[in-house]
C-alpha cells in the first residue's frame, strides 16, 4: 500500500513536471510562428527535405500548439491515458532528434524554446533524456486505463485546449508575437545597442548564409558582401556566427542597410524625431490593402512633418523610390533575416523615435 502510495506521488510529480515543460516549450514557440517556421526550415534544409518548406508555417502552429495542448491535458489530467501514449511517443523522437542534431548533423540550436531560451543541441538532449522517463512512468501509471473512454468534461476540455492553442498561433501569425523575445523589443535605441561592448568570448563573425536558386549551392557572405541581393540568383537561408561568440549576441550588430550609395545606417537611424520604417518582403507581393494603408501612414506623416522610409530586402538596383500611392518613399536594402528578426511579419512598420523603436505593426494592424 505504502509502494502505491510513493508511486503515486512520483507519478504525479513527473506528469506535473512534464506539464510544465510542455506548456513553457508549447507557448513561447507557439506565440511566435514566424521564428517557428523558421526553426523548422532549417531542419527541413537540414534533411533534404526542402519541397516541404511551404508548408512550414502550418506545420509549426499545429506542432506548438499540439505541444501547448498536450502540456495543459497533462496537466488537468484530460484523457491521461491517450495524452501519456503521445507525450511517451513525442519524448522519444525528439530524444532521437536532438542526438542526431547534436553528433551527425550538429545545428547551433535547437529551438524547443523558442527566442525565450537558447539550449545546445546537447543540453537539449540531456533535457530530454531526463524527461523520457518521465513520460515512461507517467504511461506506466496509465497503462491499464481503457484508451478511448472519454466523460463529456473531458472531450470538452480537449477542444477548449485544441481551439485555444490553435488560435493563439493563428493570432499571433497575423498580428504580432504577444511577447516579444527579440533584441528588437519596443524600447531598444538600435544605434546605441549597436555599439554596446561585446562580452569577452573571444572572436566571432557573422555571415548571411544564401542559396543559389541555379545550382542549389550554398555560400557565406560577409555583412559587407552585397552580391546577396540579387533575388533572381540568391535566396536566403541562415545567418550563422563563426567563432566563439553566442548566437544571440551579433543580433542587433547585423542591423545594416544599404542602397546604391553604399551603407546608410546611421544616416537612416540618426534621423531626428519619429521615423517610420516601412518593412516590404517584396513588392509584386504587397497587397493593395496593405499599400493602400501604408499609403495613409506615409500621407499622415507627411502632414505632421514625420519621416518614412522603406525597407527590403529586395534588390533595389538603381531604385532608389518607391510610390505607394501618395508620393515617394526612400527606400533601403536590409538583410531578409534582419527584417524578420526585427518585425515577425511579412509586412508592417517598426517606428523609431530618435532612434528608440516606439511601435511595431503587422500592416494589417496600421491605422487605415
Amino acid at each position: 500500500m505504502r509502494q502505491n502510495r510513493i508511486f503515486k506521488l512520483l507519478t504525479n510529480l513527473c506528469r506535473i513536471i512534464l506539464a510544465a515543460t510542455f506548456i513553457l516549450s508549447g507557448f513561447t514557440k507557439v506565440i511566435d510562428p514566424w521564428g517557428t517556421a523558421l526553426k523548422v526550415n532549417e531542419y527541413l534544409s537540414i534533411y533534404g527535405l526542402e519541397w516541404l518548406e511551404p508548408a512550414s508555417m502550418t506545420f509549426s502552429i499545429w506542432l506548438c500548439g499540439a505541444e501547448l495542448m498536450m502540456g495543459c491535458m497533462l496537466l488537468f489530467k484530460v484523457r491521461i491515458r491517450l495524452i501519456s501514449i503521445f507525450a511517451l511517443a513525442s519524448m522519444t523522437f525528439f530524444t532521437v532528434l536532438t542526438f542526431l542534431s547534436a553528433t551527425v548533423i550538429p545545428v547551433e540550436d535547437c529551438g524547443c524554446f523558442g527566442e525565450a531560451l537558447k539550449l545546445t543541441p546537447w543540453e537539449t538532449f540531456f533535457k530530454n533524456l531526463v524527461l523520457l522517463p518521465m513520460a515512461f512512468v507517467v504511461w506506466w501509471r496509465y497503462r491499464p486505463d481503457k484508451i478511448f473512454a472519454f466523460k463529456p468534461v473531458e472531450i470538452l476540455l480537449t477542444c477548449t485546449f485544441f481551439f485555444l492553442s490553435m488560435y493563439l498561433g493563428y493570432y499571433c501569425y497575423i498580428h504580432l508575437p504577444l511577447i516579444d523575445f527579440l533584441p528588437y523589443k519596443v524600447g531598444v535605441n538600435i544605434a546605441e545597442a549597436m555599439q554596446a561592448p561585446a562580452e569577452d568570448v573571444g572572436e566571432s563573425e557573422t555571415v548571411l548564409v544564401y542559396r543559389n536558386l541555379r545550382t542549389g549551392e550554398e555560400r557565406e557572405f560577409s555583412l559587407d558582401d552585397t552580391e546577396w541581393q540579387n533575388a533572381d540568383e540568391w535566396e536566403w537561408i541562415d545567418t550563422r556566427t563563426t567563432g566563439d561568440a553566442p548566437a544571440a549576441a551579433p543580433l542587433i550588430g547585423e542591423f545594416a542597410l544599404r542602397d546604391a550609395g553604399g551603407d546608410a545606417t546611421r544616416q537612416v537611424l540618426s534621423t531626428p524625431g519619429r521615423l517610420y520604417m516601412l518593412c516590404v518582403t517584396s513588392f509584386d507581393a504587397l497587397s493593395p490593402r496593405c499599400a493602400r494603408r501604408m499609403a495613409r501612414l506615409v500621407e499622415r506623416a507627411a502632414a505632421r512633418g514625420e519621416t518614412v522610409v522603406c525597407l527590403t530586402p529586395e534588390p533595389l538596383y538603381d531604385k532608389q523610390w518607391h510610390d505607394f500611392g501618395t508620393g515617394p518613399v526612400r527606400c533601403y536594402n536590409i538583410d531578409a533575416s534582419t527584417m524578420r528578426t526585427m518585425l515577425r511579419a511579412r509586412n508592417g512598420v517598426v517606428a523609431l523615435d530618435d532612434g528608440v523603436i516606439a511601435l511595431k505593426k503587422n500592416c494589417r494592424d496600421i491605422r487605415p
